[in-house]
């Protein structure tokens, strides 16, 4: 989709602006990603805490909650944790931020990019990291547009997703 700004967002921001939120996007991005791919999945399959999870997903922490209360703390503090972690490595610490009161990214970061590649999968090359690049960032836009769609439907009917298909 080229340089896509229909509101121009991006038309008086620096570097520095332009990669926080491009941090953003890819954070959100990669949240909305999981959070479709966990709709359908535990929607469908859900083997833990007994098989007594079921129905929209929208409702499945307030399940785990009555079953295993110790789940949702160990949850939180993981989420914690991973994002303790990316903001030491991504981002500038308070005591030396110059410019944005909201913070900055160090400036050998770059966004998203906080060195866990378990597989291998990050290309080598600069040409297919950034068109690896571009697909994650419009399939984030897509997941946070999917994701919203799906909290919302289920808020309105109670239905499971796969539930409406038949499923």
């Amino acid at each position: 989709m080229g340089d896509f700004d229909p509101v121009g967002l991006s038309k008086d921001l620096d570097l520095t602006e332009m990669k926080r939120f491009r941090e953003a996007e890819v954070t959100h991005g990669r949240v909305a990603m999981t959070a479709v791919l966990g709709f359908l999945v535990a929607e469908s399959f859900h083997p833990l805490f007994g098989g007594d999870i079921g129905g929209p997903a929208i409702r499945h922490l307030d399940q785990v909650r009555e079953v295993a209360p110790i789940f949702f703390d160990i949850l939180a503090f993981t989420i914690a944790l991973a994002e303790l972690y990316r903001s030491l490595v991504g981002w500038v610490p308070p005591p030396k931020i110059q410019k944005y009161f909201g913070g900055e990214l160090n400036e050998d970061y770059y966004p998203g990019d906080i060195g866990f590649d378990p597989l291998g999968l990050k290309p080598t090359d600069p040409k297919e990291f950034a068109e690896m690049q571009t697909k994650e960032l419009q399939n984030g836009r897509l997941a946070m547009l999917a994701s919203m769609g799906f909290i919302v439907q289920e808020q309105v009917d109670e239905q499971t997703i796969l539930g409406h298909f038949g499923m």
